[in-house]
């Protein structure tokens, strides 16, 4: 697939990160600042199999929520939005025509599944199977809506890191297909060469602006300071912001944003700031804008932002190494969950692990909506692409974004301490700050 090719069939708002709020906590505005505002018809629009949930406003001025989503007539129910739901119908067909049950799939906006499950699972009306971001995990098991997934053995065919998110508590509670995560863009006409460290991006960035190829040094977003887009340097340099236990999931016992690897990130953004190489005015729109135009060398970001990029020469790589180490992004996935309240939990199970869990149905879940493939037999199908690869290779090192409610207590208080730092305050200070908030915040 060439590049102009992927710029074709990536649906913009299906690539923007759903994956990064966790409804409970209400992240999402901290997490994805303004590539996240993108919003399109498949958000508003629901079959008539299923009753959207809304506001009206009525003669009194107030507002009415319409009925919830009910549960269609049918032995296996599953809820997905309008990209996903062509392709499950597919399968659906297979399994009631191989196992003599009906099967419905009712079409449900893809940011309200969560609420409907949770509102309308323990009474009944809720799906056996759902799609969704495992960010949602921690309300979902909080609700007690979401049953536990034997992978049955399967787990390695997947990249690790889509197994861990769906991790919580030491239990599985998802089946991945689609993964998605920032990467370094290369404009190949500025920065022929690939940097392999994050030394020599800072050289290359600041040199193209002193020669008068480039506005900016790199097109990575720091107004508001950005807690998401920043982590694979505090990765690379050691830290993290909660501690893995073994099977991936995260200890909000163990806060390491002043860590010895956090604190010397805190280093790095100091020295990056005082080099004029990460700019406190650089937003989303001018990181869009400057990389667009040719006038920065490197952007960090996501495959939602390549559609503005068609008219640059460009390739998607792995980001740099920090101190001799990988550096590892935060990480989206989806995948299938299956309802505590199945009213068949055998059949959904079936449907989950047997049928959408081949790599003919993850390929035909990416070719619906391009995130990176969660099974590696499925990416390695399509990692001919450069595009692809890039996103792939950066996400493999990565860290799925921690679904537990206690990060909600972490976007505003690490903010924070980016902007301290750019506003001339001690990095160790600012990194030790944001990290007692935090503490204070969830109670320890």
């Amino acid at each position: 697939m060439s590049r102009k090719k992927w710029l074709a069939v990536v649906p913009i708002a299906a690539l923007v990160l759903t994956a990064c709020g966790d409804n409970d906590t209400d992240t999402t505005d901290d997490v994805t600042t303004e590539e996240t505002d993108v919003t399109t018809e498949e958000t508003e629009e629901v079959t008539e199999e299923t009753d959207e949930v809304t506001e009206e406003t009525d003669e009194n001025g107030e507002t009415e929520e319409e009925a919830a989503v009910e549960r269609a007539d049918a032995d296996l129910v599953i809820w997905a939005d309008d990209t996903r739901r062509p392709v499950l119908e597919e399968f659906a067909q297979r399994f009631e025509d191989e196992q003599g049950l009906s099967v419905v799939v009712q079409e449900v906006a893809f940011d309200d599944i969560d609420d409907n499950v949770i509102q309308q699972a323990p009474a009944g009306e809720g799906p056996d199977i759902f799609v969704g971001a495992h960010d949602w995990l921690g309300g979902l098991v909080a609700s007690g809506v979401v049953a536990p997934l034997d992978l049955a053995g399967a787990e390695d065919q997947y990249f690790d890191v889509a197994v861990q998110a769906f991790s919580f508590d030491g239990t599985n509670y998802g089946l991945p297909y689609g993964t998605e995560n920032i990467a370094l863009v290369r404009n190949t006409e500025l920065a022929p060469e690939r940097p392999e460290t994050l030394e020599d991006m800072i050289e290359v960035g600041n040199a193209a602006v002193e020669d008068g190829d480039a506005d900016i040094a790199v097109g990575w977003q720091q107004d508001p300071a950005d807690v998401y887009h920043n982590y694979w340097v505090v990765t690379g340099a050691g830290g993290y912001v909660f501690a893995q236990n073994e099977d991936g999931s995260y200890d909000a016992d163990d806060v390491g944003i002043d860590s010895e690897g956090g604190l010397r990130a805190a280093e790095l953004f100091g020295e990056m700031a005082d080099s004029g190489f990460v700019n406190q005015d650089v937003s989303y729109d001018v990181m869009i804008d400057s990389f667009a135009n040719g006038r920065t060398p490197f952007a960090i970001t996501g495959p939602w932002a390549l559609p503005d990029f068609e008219d640059v020469e460009y390739t998607v790589e792995p980001l740099p190494t920090v101190d001799g180490n990988p550096a590892g992004p935060f990480v989206g996935v989806q995948g299938f969950f299956i309802s505590a309240f199945a009213e068949n939990e055998l059949a959904a199970r079936t449907f989950v692990l047997d049928f959408m869990g081949t790599e003919e149905a993850q390929l035909e879940m990416y070719e619906a909506n391009p995130r990176i493939p969660a099974m590696i037999s499925a990416f390695e199908q399509v990692a001919d692409d450069e595009i692809v690869a890039g996103f792939g290779e950066a996400g493999e090192t990565g860290f799925p974004m921690p679904a537990i409610p206690e990060m909600g207590s972490v976007w505003t208080a690490w903010q924070d301490g980016y902007t301290n730092i750019f506003q001339g305050v001690d990095p160790a200070e600012a990194f030790e700050e944001a990290a007692d908030q935090v503490r204070e915040l969830i109670g320890l």
